[in-house]
């Protein structure tokens, strides 16, 4: 050991590093000063959305708005080609409004 604490003594080691890689500047910083930014909702505005073997209203309103329980504005905004939620087709031509 080689002190009288009874852990190892480290004092005298040393190191180096060598590295083969040229010395190169520091690159330019990017410059972002007039990048635009804009977060949203996956439906900012109205969406058409082919109805695919298998979907429902609340698969299409958990994929668009994250909730299955969303389902309402999307079967009101096809009033015009849908009479009950619980009866949608393969096929059909949905509109998915903007979730507000």
């Amino acid at each position: 050991m080689g002190n009288d604490t009874g852990k190892p003594d480290f004092s005298d080691v040393r190191s180096e590093v060598r590295s083969q890689a040229a010395r190169m500047p520091p690159a330019a910083k990017a410059d972002f000063s007039d990048a635009n930014s804009h977060v949203s909702s996956v439906a900012d505005e109205t969406t058409i959305y082919e109805v695919m073997s298998g979907d429902s209203l609340s698969k299409i309103a958990k994929r668009f708005y994250g909730n299955g329980n969303a389902w309402r504005p999307i079967f009101d905004a096809n009033r015009d080609q849908l009479v009950d939620p619980d009866h949608i087709r393969a096929g059909q031509m949905l509109k998915i409004p903007a979730r507000h």
